[in-house]
């Protein structure tokens, strides 16, 4: 009789040619430690001459595991959870697992019945944001443990993989911020979203941080029907830029807004959030922030094998969070002066609370006071947007990494003790430290015309006491294919002797910033000067000019009236001024006057160190 095909080897058969107990082949197949390894060898030889391999059904009934893990998602048409499952999927198919789906269909009634008939087919349960109340789910989470959170915090004991879109919804608003955008809507998810809330939350704390940002909750959804039906609401709000809830949210509103003939972004922007796969094709291309679907799915499996085989093991992080800009945000939407003011020439026009400078084609530069901008940022009067003639801002306020740099504004660390610059304060052998020492610039009054706006300020300290008054004039006109922009401030000591500081004066070397401070975007950036082209030929140095180029535009910087060296930053943010003070104080007399100028020019193209050269000598 021949050999007995392979299908009909037995666990006995692996036993007597290894010349053990059937308990012992069991045992090493099911990778218990308790034998010797000598005779896991001649197991597993024994096993492999005979071509045996155990049934896996089998070994489930014997170790009381399925190998199988449950996923509960709301809603299997959302994208999002789509990457996420597959994520999953993928990864638990590499421990030798499969997963079960269950979908909720965004009812937390039916979740916690779903959940547990779910948990009980398998070893383990996923449940990716789920809708349940904060007290329903604390009560069902100890009955289906082992248990992993996917966008959403649970208790302590409780693993989790959560994305902080608290900060993505930031993340967002920064980018509409930077742009100019000051009126925002905010197009609200489900009410039982944990993320949700998370967004909510983000979008109060900015509304305290940001000077001017208004915001207009809508309540919406998460579906694509729902942005389609939100437009109207959008409209009548008179916002100029929308935070979806999420991706598909966006593509709804995308379709009915050019439906109707609003323009995107030229009429209002619109972002997203996730980055799902067809986020690039829309039309036009949604600005969004990135949520790594995939990784969160391989991240929440880890996690959870970890806790079924070992637990307490270490597991990675939550991957970072970025912004994918595209097509559908742009600079807030410019508008018309009043006043008539001449083609081809540019003029100063009032609006409301702030000053304008442009033509009847649009709005240039942005001139405020500053009078809702926090005390710790040392309030003043700057300018911001400042953007090209094709509508490039040139110009950021208030951003992440600095929250108290304020577009083009003349700010000074210390005078006489006092911060006109804003946040903390550089203390010798102690470090940056917040301290109470943040004093103001208040405009007494404004003149302007078609040709300059002149502004009388006064500069305070944080006790109220003057200290400086500052005559300011602000000019711009046509030149070179863009546009130039002349600031010149004469400061009077009229109160009695001042003396100028900066970091570098109280020992921190590298940092003797404070004078006409120009904050750019962050992009990626290549500085030029009389020097050369890089950070390191410009810094420090006395060249009478200085270039950034970013992209398809350029800024150029002149200093028309005596040349200071140059303080800059292209790393950790973009932006430069002519030092005030470099390592020693500067100090006024009693009545003594100092006299202040920049010149830029914004040019929608990249120049080269010679072109910056000639541009700069016709300036």
């Amino acid at each position: 009789m021949g050999r007995t095909p392979k299908d009909s080897i037995t666990i006995a058969d692996v036993a007597r040619l290894a010349e053990v107990s059937r308990a012992t082949v069991s045992r090493v197949m099911n990778g218990r430690l308790t034998v010797a390894p000598e005779i896991v060898a001649r197991v597993r030889a024994a096993a492999d001459r005979l071509n045996y391999r155990p049934s896996d059904l089998a070994r489930s009934l014997s170790l009381g595991r399925t190998n199988m893990v449950a996923l509960v998602v709301p809603d299997l048409g959302n994208p999002l959870f789509q990457q996420i499952l597959r994520g999953i999927t993928n990864a638990s198919a590499a421990a030798g697992y499969r997963v079960l789906v269950a979908e909720t269909d965004e009812d937390p009634t039916a979740e916690a019945e779903i959940a547990i008939e779910a948990r009980r087919r398998c070893d383990a349960l996923i449940m990716v944001s789920p809708r349940l109340d904060e007290e329903r789910l604390l009560e069902l989470l100890p009955q289906v443990q082992p248990v992993i959170l996917v966008n959403r915090q649970g208790p302590e004991d409780v693993s989790s993989v959560v994305v902080d879109y608290g900060r993505a919804v930031r993340i967002v608003v920064d980018h509409l911020v930077g742009l100019g955008h000051r009126r925002l809507a905010f197009l609200s998810g489900p009410a039982a979203s944990a993320s949700n809330t998370l967004r909510l939350r983000a979008l109060e704390v900015a509304q305290r941080e940001i000077p001017g940002l208004e915001l207009v909750r809508l309540e919406c959804g998460r579906s694509i029907e729902d942005g389609y039906a939100a437009v109207e609401r959008v409209l009548e709000s008179h916002v100029t830029a929308v935070v979806a809830f999420n991706d598909l949210v966006a593509f709804g509103l995308l379709a009915r807004l050019n439906e109707v003939g609003v323009a995107v972004p030229a009429d209002v922007s619109v972002t997203g959030m996730d980055d799902i796969g067809l986020a690039r094709f829309a039309v036009p291309s949604l600005t969004t922030v990135r949520v790594p679907q995939k990784d969160l799915g391989e991240l929440a499996w880890r996690r959870l094998h970890a806790s079924i085989a070992a637990p307490n093991g270490d597991a990675d992080d939550v991957p970072e969070l970025r912004l994918a800009v595209r097509a559908s945000t742009g600079p807030v939407p410019e508008p018309r002066l009043h006043g008539g003011t001449a083609a081809g020439r540019l003029g100063w026009q009032q609006q409301g609370d702030i000053f304008a400078l442009g033509s009847d084609s649009g709005m240039l530069a942005r001139y405020e006071f500053g009078r809702r901008m926090p005390q710790v940022h040392a309030p003043r009067p700057y300018l911001h947007p400042v953007r090209t003639l094709g509508g490039h801002p040139l110009t950021e306020v208030s951003p992440v990494d600095h929250r108290h740099h304020y577009g083009v504004s003349l700010a000074v660390p210390v005078v006489n003790g006092t911060s006109h610059w804003g946040g903390r304060t550089y203390v010798r052998d102690q470090g940056p430290t917040l301290l109470t020492n943040h004093g103001q610039q208040r405009s007494r009054g404004v003149i302007a015309n078609d040709h300059e706006l002149i502004d009388d300020i006064t500069w305070y300290d944080e006790q109220g006491r003057p200290q400086l008054v500052e005559r300011r004039r602000l000019a711009g006109e046509l030149a070179a294919g863009g546009w130039r922009l002349d600031w010149q401030s004469v400061l009077t000591a009229r109160y009695g002797s001042m003396q100028i500081e900066n970091p570098t004066t109280a020992g921190r070397e590298g940092a003797a910033y404070g004078g006409i401070f120009w904050r750019l975007p962050v992009a990626e950036t290549t500085v030029l000067s009389a020097d050369g082209e890089g950070l390191d030929a410009a810094f420090g140095s006395t060249s009478p000019w200085l270039a950034f180029v970013q992209g398809d535009v350029s800024l150029l910087l002149v200093q028309p009236d005596g040349v200071r060296r140059w303080f800059l930053r292209v790393d950790s943010y973009v932006g430069a001024c002519p030092a005030l003070a470099w390592d020693s104080p500067l100090t006024l007399q009693p009545n003594q006057e100092l006299r202040l100028s920049l010149t830029a020019l914004l040019l929608d193209r990249p120049v080269e160190l010679a072109e910056a050269k000639s541009l700069a000598d016709q300036l």
